[in-house]
């Protein structure tokens, strides 16, 4: 295959140089005088562990070249990849004036082409970049049936780079099209390793995902380092230990979008370790961030349902998590105590929070904390009968029997992802799906 690489920073000379050693013929473009010398004679334009190497292989193999000349890179290739940066502007947002220039200039050269064309924007751009600005600087100068798009994320680390192109966690490929899937994934041939098929925004989303992640961790790592230092405790020592569990921990666990989190350990855990690092003056801004996120999950769904409209709102399920009646920081029970604040007509079905069963602490926790719940808990068909706005809170067996009762004039608020549109009769919306 013949590729041309519009960018020759550090994801397009990694990237090119592992493509010529894969057979590919690879043209590299850039307006640099520079890079374009260094690589023109089989050295790399950056400092990167194995990458001289590769670069002097493909340039004496013939299958490595590098121009100025974007026209006629694009006249001699199949596809071109999108590598340019994209920086900071100095408010923080981010600078895509390289990814547009590129774009055009791409348009410009299919046009003059005259023959079918694939794109793909490896460069990091946010959900809904290629759609928004890169199909429009391209449509531009060519019909949209002139080109394939596609949104294809590097996952390379800086000093490992030849190792992780080889190696990656996955190779992500988002496009609307099954052939254009087939065309981006053949230049792969020699990458093990899942190849994913999504959307375009999809694929945006999941290299920044991916980043912030690692940024989180990194602080998460380090915050957990700085109280831990002031104690006394070996935090290399605590986190290796707590890195072995990959069931909660390294694991897919709680990595889904959905509601706040409650219950007796975690908001309570939060507090006590932000709490003991203020005594310390020692700022945790990431912990501490989590438990005031945390509080607007909550209310921001809160002004979700009111922004429906209807008073009469029915909860399906009030527990802090399905399979159980606790309810101590549930955060389906702030939720429900600020509907209630606002004058709503609250009704909460939870077949494991029924008052009559109560015994132990919960009850007393009702009582005490919480007298105006037992007026409101009421069975799932009286539920169903009052509501103008059914809120699944909760995603289990009882609820799921539900959802072919609602009916086409109840609007659907659902907290859990419990099922999809197709399911209800009347209106849905999902909390962040």
């Amino acid at each position: 295959m013949h590729i041309s690489i519009f960018g020759l920073g550090y994801v397009g000379a990694v990237t090119g140089a592992c493509f010529a050693k894969d057979g590919h013929t690879v043209i590299g473009v850039d307006p640099d005088d520079r890079k374009l010398e260094l690589i023109g004679s089989g050295k790399s334009p950056i400092v990167e562990e194995g990458l001289d190497e590769l670069i002097a292989e493909g340039v004496s193999s013939g299958r490595l070249r590098v121009t100025k000349d974007y026209m006629a890179a694009v006249a001699e290739s199949d596809i071109s990849l999108i590598c340019v940066g994209t920086p900071s502007n100095p408010n923080g947002s981010l600078k895509t004036d390289y990814v547009q220039k590129v774009s055009t200039e791409i348009g410009q050269a299919i046009k003059a082409k005259g023959t079918f064309h694939s794109v793909v924007v490896r460069s990091t751009v946010l959900p809904g970049t290629t759609e928004s600005e890169v199909l429009p600087a391209i449509v531009k100068h060519v019909s949209r049936e002139s080109f394939g798009i596609s949104m294809n994320p590097e996952f390379l680390r800086e000093g490992v780079s030849i190792y992780d192109y080889y190696n990656p966690p996955f190779t992500v490929i988002g496009t609307d099209s099954k052939e254009e899937f087939e065309r981006v994934h053949s230049m792969y041939s020699a990458v093990s390793g899942e190849v994913i098929h999504c959307k375009l925004s999809t694929a945006e989303a999941i290299k920044y995902g991916c980043n912030i992640f690692h940024a989180l961790k990194i602080t998460f790592a380090n915050e957990m380092g700085m109280l831990c230092k002031a104690l006394g405790v070996d935090s290399r020592e605590a986190l290796d230990i707590i890195c072995k569990d990959t069931k909660l921990n390294i694991s897919s666990k709680y990595m889904k979008p959905g509601f706040a989190y409650g219950g007796s350990c975690l908001p309570k855990d939060m507090r006590a370790y932000t709490h003991k690092a203020r005594e310390l003056d020692i700022y945790l801004p990431m912990f501490e961030g989590s438990l005031a996120s945390n509080r607007i999950q909550i209310e921001r769904a809160a002004q979700r349902i009111m922004a429906l409209g209807p008073k009469k709102v029915s909860m399906l399920g009030i527990s802090f998590k399905e399979g159980t009646d606790d309810l101590r920081e549930s955060p389906l029970v702030t939720l429900a105590e600020i509907l209630i604040g606002k004058g709503y007509d609250l009704r909460i079905y939870d077949p494991n929070v029924e008052y009559a069963a109560l015994y132990g602490s919960n009850k007393v926790f009702i009582d005490q904390e919480l007298p105006h719940l037992k007026r409101i808990l009421v069975s799932a068909s009286e539920a169903l009968e009052h509501a103008e706005i059914v809120v699944f809170g909760h995603d289990a067996a009882p609820y799921r029997e539900l959802i072919g009762q609602v009916s086409e004039n109840q609007r659907v608020f659902d907290l859990a992802k419990i099922g999809n549109p197709e399911l209800f009769k009347g209106e849905y919306d999902g909390l962040y799906w």
